[in-house]
């Protein structure tokens, strides 16, 4: 338990939401340190908005694991790397039950679920739910995406392939566009667009046209003047009261979302790069 404990204390934790952020970055990290060692990153790339929060400084804390192949494989599983993750969990102290969702044959999507299965219950938070962190991995990658390396140095120093900053922001702005709501806008999304254009990042448009056209075929901007008027109108649709109770309790201080409105991120969107 002393590594594990060493590694949550990295983390200045003031509440029960506190804790249960750190939790979650201290199982990803050590995933990913499982992942590392078992080769997993020299057939794949990390992105998402976890490889934003671990790797580029973005103050909102994340729950799952995305990672891209770099080449199509349909023959790919997540099981043969399940033996690592659970010896750098070990490792700490920790033992994980990880349950696999198998995919469909013809399914691009192959998922794991990694469960601590040591975590101490609060009696007085008894009815809050397991922690657990998912995997999702793209077999079926659209194309036109770059990749960098990037240092993480808990448990251990050791090194992953993420999509550069361009081709993340792409990613984002698909799922911004694309993404069904069902009950709740997802305000995370909106969180992470305000911060690459804040931050004055360029986002990969042909990149963005390969995810449209695999997802929605028919629907890629055909210019970039198209795009942003594709980007007003999901502005125009989206219920910002819900979109800041989605993200509130992954981020520091919820105040920062008083200004949040269509008409604020419709100037937002204005400031977009695009290249």
């Amino acid at each position: 338990m002393k590594r594990f404990d060493e590694m949550m204390k990295q983390f200045d934790i003031r509440t029960d939401a506190d804790y249960r952020n750190a939790l979650h970055e201290v199982m990803q990290q050590t995933a990913l340190a499982g992942l590392a060692r078992s080769g997993f990153f020299e057939v794949a790339a990390f992105y998402g908005g976890t490889c934003l929060h671990l790797f580029h400084g973005m103050q909102r804390f994340s729950e799952d694991l995305d990672f891209s192949l770099l080449q199509e494989d349909g023959s790919f599983t997540l099981e043969t790397h399940f033996d690592a993750i659970r010896s750098e969990f070990a490792a700490l102290g920790r033992e994980v039950e990880i349950r696999h969702k198998k995919r469909k044959l013809d399914g691009a999507i192959d998922s794991a679920f990694v469960k601590d299965a040591t975590e101490i219950v609060n009696i007085a938070f008894s009815t809050e739910r397991t922690v657990q962190v998912k995997f999702e991995v793209d077999c079926i990658p659209p194309s036109g995406f770059g990749t960098e390396t990037k240092l993480l140095m808990l448990p251990f120093s050791f090194m992953v392939r993420c999509m550069d900053l361009p081709s993340l922001y792409a990613g984002k702005m698909h799922a911004l566009l694309f993404r069904q709501w069902k009950n709740r806008v997802k305000g995370r999304d909106w969180y992470d667009f305000e911060w690459y254009v804040r931050n004055g990042h360029v986002m990969n448009f042909a990149h963005l046209v390969k995810r449209i056209d695999q997802s929605h075929p028919g629907k890629s901007p055909s210019s970039e003047a198209d795009f942003r008027k594709m980007l007003q109108e999901r502005i125009a649709q989206t219920d910002f009261v819900s979109a800041k109770a989605d993200v509130q309790s992954f981020i520091r201080n919820p105040m920062e979302l008083g200004i949040w409105s269509a008409d604020y991120f419709s100037q937002v969107a204005e400031r977009m790069k695009i290249g």
